[in-house]
């Protein structure tokens, strides 16, 4: 999934329904994730930036997913990030900001688990950074980890590739 030199997609943006065929696995994904966290009795929520709200529709549309899943707060202008969930970083587009995101929502919400999503979606660059640049953030119990990305295509599909990329790093630290 990661590439070095991420291109813009000169393209307009292509509706959600249009983009690849990955839907379909993050919603498995999703349910993955949702079992694994009903079998450890623990609760996940997210704060989300370039991906808008995607992660917390794939995350709630699991069957039973109230058993597992509390909330998300979509904090796409910086300001919110700042207000909502205390980020102190000095550019949004950053390991750092994608971690305080993490914990900011954990402790918001009161979950075991969070996840965070922040990079540049495009069509232009951010804070210096190429579009597909994005940072996901995973906050635990034992800690916070944050993921580097750099992805390819158009608008919706990096959005599509950052939600499923937060779900995968949640599955592989549930185990």
């Amino acid at each position: 999934m990661d590439t070095s030199d991420p291109a813009p997609d000169p393209a307009p943006d292509s509706a959600p329904d249009s983009a690849p065929d990955s839907a379909p696995d993050s919603a498995a994904l999703a349910a993955r994730v949702h079992q694994a966290l009903l079998a450890r009795g623990e609760t996940v929520g997210c704060a989300e930036s370039l991906t808008g709200g995607g992660l917390a529709d794939l995350l709630s549309g699991t069957p039973g997913a109230s058993a597992t899943f509390v909330g998300s707060v979509t904090t796409y202008a910086t300001r919110v990030k700042r207000d909502l969930l205390g980020v102190t970083a000095a550019q949004v587009v950053s390991a750092d900001c994608a971690s305080q995101m993490a914990t900011g929502v954990r402790d918001l919400l009161h979950v075991d688990w969070a996840l965070s999503t922040t990079g540049v979606a495009g069509p232009d660059k951010q804070d210096d950074k190429p579009v597909g640049t994005v940072y996901v953030g995973v906050a635990g119990p034992t800690g916070v980890q944050v993921h580097r990305l750099s992805l390819d295509g158009g608008r919706a599909e990096i959005r599509q590739q950052a939600c499923r990329a937060a779900l995968e790093a949640l599955a592989d630290e549930l185990g």
